[in-house]
């Protein structure tokens, strides 16, 4: 059977479509969501912000910083902003103990005079600088602490933001509180994330009189002071015997506090990731999972959860502030971070305490304020730079 030219005409015209229609490369949501992103310079600029800023807060005891805990009323209570050299004087501890140690080996072993010298180090050792100056760090944060003090010795930076009531460096003081605000808003994040979207997600599938009690328990939930909850539950934490309860297994009552608050902000998580399935669970890529024998929690999870995580980033973005202005608003109370746990929001409560009409310190609430607030814009305008590039409305504009 032969083929006539217009025939032959319409099927190159067909094929040279495919083949182009072949040699285009398809764009994921996410692949198109971060185009659109990086043309949003406020976006941006806030994404590049918080990577320094978490990073400076994740490399914090590697920097030449001085002790954020050491406190010398004496000789620098409330100074102003300098630029006077400051020196740890770890270094001269830690010559004198190798002193000590070489005169024990000229002693003879079990002697009067080395036992003397070898119960003198070993009490030397139990109250190292590094316990003393950094609050008893774990292993990886002495492990850090310990490069920079290979790496920079003694050498501290000035006291450029000044010093508080008890001389101790508020710069420093600024940068640890940055490891406990940002791990505050990170780790309740997560918490109110697995709650939140596990519990909302099934809520929304299962429907009917399941769905009913769940909801009716959320809004049970939204008409209970959460705040007066958190303080009187932080209040009885920390009462001695509890806290030495939680110190038996090695419990910190800090990690308790974080917990606490993402285990309330998961509330307004649950109804969006709920919103959201009940729109897609009647989609055919559902139908399809049933069809293969899919059981019901493996369609939440292995293919509901995933085509809401979009939302869910978006909502994330707007939590984390949220929870860090909570916890700095409690430790403000004087009832979230206690000393000698440092953050931001236990720092402005300082500052605020040595304010008076007659002088006002102001570094003490500045720059700890200043930093808070920072943080704080850059996740909103993030937040909003990530909503805005996964709205398919928007994708055109």
């Amino acid at each position: 059977m032969s083929i006539s030219d217009p025939q032959k005409s319409e099927l190159e015209r067909l094929t040279a479509i495919l083949r182009e229609a072949h040699e285009v490369q398809g764009v994921s949501l996410w692949a198109d969501a971060w185009k659109r992103l990086k043309r949003n310079k406020a976006a941006m600029l806030s994404l590049w912000t918080l990577c320094v800023i978490v990073l400076l807060a994740i490399l914090t005891p590697a920097l030449p910083l001085q002790s954020p805990i050491f406190q010398d009323v004496k000789n620098r209570e409330l100074l102003p902003p300098a630029l006077d050299s400051y020196s740890l004087g770890i270094g001269e501890y830690d010559l004198e103990t190798d002193r000590l140690r070489a005169e024990a080996r000229k002693l003879e072993v079990g002697s009067a005079e080395y036992v003397e010298i070898q119960e003198a180090i070993a009490a030397r050792q139990q109250t190292h600088p590094i316990d003393l100056y950094w609050n008893n760090p774990g292993f990886i944060t002495r492990g850090l602490i310990k490069l920079r003090l290979a790496v920079f010795g003694d050498y501290c930076i000035p006291s450029i933001f000044g010093t508080d009531k008890l001389g101790r460096d508020v710069l420093s003081r600024v940068f640890w509180g940055s490891r406990v605000s940002l791990a505050c808003g990170f780790i309740a994040t997560l918490v109110s994330l697995i709650i939140g979207v596990s519990y909302g997600a099934i809520s929304g599938y299962l429907g009917g009189m399941v769905d009913n009690i769940m909801m009716r328990l959320v809004d049970v939930f939204y008409s209970i002071p959460f705040i007066f909850i958190v303080i009187f539950i932080m209040s009885f934490l920390s009462s001695p015997d509890i806290r030495l309860t939680l110190q038996e297994y090695n419990i910190d009552q800090i990690h308790v506090f974080f917990l606490l608050i993402g285990a309330i902000y998961w509330l307004t998580m649950a109804r969006v990731v709920r919103g959201q399935v009940i729109s897609l669970k009647n989609e055919q890529f559902i139908e399809a999972a049933k069809t293969i024998g899919a059981t019901r929690m493996q369609i939440v999870f292995r293919h509901l959860v995933p085509n809401v995580m979009g939302i869910v980033i978006v909502y994330l973005t707007l939590t984390i502030p949220a929870v860090i202005r909570f916890e700095a608003f409690l430790s403000f109370l004087g009832m979230g971070v206690n000393a000698p746990d440092i953050s931001w929001g236990l720092l402005v409560n300082e500052g605020v305490q040595v304010i008076t009409i007659l002088k006002t310190y102001w570094w003490m609430i500045a720059f700890s304020g200043m930093a808070l607030a920072l943080t704080l814009f850059a996740l909103n305008f993030l937040g909003d730079g990530v909503r805005d590039a996964l709205d398919p409305k928007l994708k055109n504009k």
